[in-house]
């Protein structure tokens, strides 16, 4: 039987964590899709997210398999809605699920479910019942990952990033009770 659980990553995790985000940088090249193409996110990001404590590793049997990020609090990403409505009052706190990547070595067994089920339960016991999650309009892969976590499709936001060459991304909302 295969053991699986998520835990916080830790700076010893970085050289496989930084492993993976390569790994789907590829992948999502060889699909034709231009989401991380032009250098986010950066070393520096995983870092950063490590040191404040909001990465997080999906390990299997004892291996890294997939990697995210769970920021508390509100994203000034998701401001900009240029296209449909969040749900609640503008100002709820939530958490957002950013970064999320799965290695090679594990892909297509449906453990991006288990990762975001995991982000989920991190989400209600640090106190948010509400997630927030985005991704790009051509990741239809992720799309799917989505939508079968029970997240319901808001909109289209739009955000700044001179690195990134389409800064739309399609935007999802969970309630959890």
């Amino acid at each position: 039987m295969t053991t699986s659980y998520l835990r916080k990553a830790t700076k010893a995790d970085l050289p496989a964590i930084l492993a993976i985000i390569g790994e789907a940088k590829e992948y999502l090249k060889e699909q034709g899709i231009d989401q991380w193409q032009a250098g986010y996110p950066t070393n520096d990001d995983i870092e950063k997210d490590i040191d404040n404590k909001i990465s997080y590793v999906l390990m299997v049997d004892g291996k890294i398999a997939a990697t995210a990020a769970l920021w508390p609090g509100q994203d000034i990403n998701y401001k900009n809605m240029v296209e449909g409505s969040w749900r609640g009052n503008p100002e709820d706190q939530y958490t957002s699920i950013h970064r999320i990547a799965m290695s090679s070595k594990f892909r297509g067994q449906r453990l991006s479910e288990k990762m975001i089920s995991g982000l989920l339960t991190i989400s209600t016991e640090t106190g948010f019942n509400e997630v927030r999650v985005d991704t790009h309009p051509e990741n239809i892969a992720m799309q799917k990952v989505i939508l079968n976590n029970g997240f319901e499709y808001r909109g289209i936001i739009d955000f700044e990033d001179p690195n990134e060459s389409t800064t739309t991304r399609y935007a999802y909302q969970l309630y959890l009770d």
